[in-house]
């Protein structure tokens, strides 16, 4: 792989993991969605220049401490991160480029709402170094938008594609399907319709009610009536999957899908168990240190983690993870992506490979597959991955 730092060019292999990326969360919002359970705040105001300061004394933070790794994804996720000044984004990667070599396909993502969309602040972001949008569409018809909480309407969400699509190369946009009075019908007419407004990447997720939200809140009171049955909910997946094989942009992971070679390069960094360090309010990382990967957790509360960074201590846990911890993760992530694992890292992470009767049952009722040491979940086992990943790992 050929990389770059300023006027270096270098040749470096990283094959050993699933490569290196940055995580920058934003954690406010013009407006807390009601399914959200993201660390996401509403605030009046925000200090800009006082947070990007904090941000990049964190990246020479790590940068010291993880000094010559390839960059190979920026990703800025919130939250709203297109709430955030071009300036902000612009100078946080400016202090990326100069902590880490980064590659030549060097894959930067912010994800962005419908309704904080403006053409100039787009082209600012672009040549600040942005090279992927990914857009918080959620629905293509404005009643649903509305009970989701979204504070966008469908013509405001076209607009925002249109102008996502001329400042930038890579679009992705999400969808949630298995809303309230939904069915397979209105979500064939709608998936149809997505299809072909996408460039090369869309998010399709199925909407989980969770616990702390205000969504489990009406939910756990029997507020939230229409919700589809599990049955309905499971062939609105496998829908899915057929009309976006059909439009050539099958699923390479559970809920994302795309054209060939438009993957999410850093979600795959995820995916494939490679090392990420996370920055911002509440941001989860996985490092490697002197041999030794480690599980990293920041502040939840932006007024914390803000005065943390200007101390230089955001993080509220570093747990070393064992070779079975690792493993396990591994496996958890890694069956996601229609890839697999490769069950030789497996066994050398966990000292000991999968139990070869449970992987043989799973083969024989369409679970899981095997193609040398690549091991995969089917179609049939990824809709149920859950259930496969507890028989492999009880």
């Amino acid at each position: 792989m050929r990389l770059r730092n300023s006027s270096q060019v270098v040749l470096v292999e990283d094959w050993q993991n699933g490569g290196f990326g940055l995580y920058l969360h934003w954690p406010f919002c013009e407006a807390k969605c009601p399914y959200c359970d993201f660390n996401s705040h509403v605030a009046r105001e925000v200090d800009q220049s006082r947070w990007r300061a904090a941000y990049v004394r964190e990246i020479d933070r790590y940068a010291a401490e993880l000094p010559g790794r390839v960059v190979n994804s920026v990703f800025f996720g919130g939250g709203t991160p297109s709430l955030m000044a071009p300036e902000t984004v612009a100078e946080i990667l400016q202090a990326i480029y100069r902590a880490w070599p980064v590659a030549n396909d060097l894959e930067v993502t912010l994800e962005a709402n419908p309704g904080s969309v403006e053409a100039g602040r787009f082209r600012a972001y672009a040549d600040g170094g942005v090279s992927r949008v990914s857009l918080g569409v959620q629905a293509l018809n404005d009643r649903d938008l509305r009970r989701l909480g979204r504070i966008h309407s469908v013509r405001e969400a076209i607009q925002a594609f249109d102008i996502a699509k001329e400042n930038f190369d890579r679009v992705s946009f999400d969808l949630i399907y298995a809303r309230q009075d939904q069915d397979l019908g209105s979500w064939r007419e709608e998936l149809g319709r997505a299809l072909g407004m996408a460039v090369d990447h869309l998010s399709l997720y199925q909407l989980t009610i969770e616990g702390g939200t205000a969504f489990g809140d009406r939910y756990a009171a029997g507020n939230l009536r229409g919700l589809p049955e599990d049955d309905l909910a499971a062939d609105m997946y496998h829908v899915t999957q057929e009309i976006c094989d059909a439009a050539g942009m099958s699923a390479y992971e559970i809920s994302n899908h795309a054209r060939s070679g438009s993957e999410s390069r850093h979600n795959l960094i995820y995916w494939r168990y490679g090392d990420y360090v996370g920055i911002g309010p509440g941001a989860h990382g996985r490092i490697t240190c002197g041999g030794q990967r480690y599980a990293t957790e920041t502040w939840l509360q932006p007024d914390r983690w803000l005065r943390e960074a200007e101390g230089g201590e955001t993080e509220t846990r570093r747990a070393a993870l064992s070779g079975s911890m690792q493993a396990g993760e591994y496996l958890l992530m890694g069956l996601r992506v229609t890839e697999g694992i490769d069950t030789g890292r497996f066994a050398a992470l966990n000292g000991a490979p999968l139990d070869h009767r449970t992987l043989e049952h799973l083969r024989e009722i369409g679970m899981l597959e095997m193609e040398g040491t690549r091991l995969r979940a089917t179609r049939r086992g990824r809709a149920v991955l859950n259930a496969v990943i507890t028989e492999l790992l009880p």
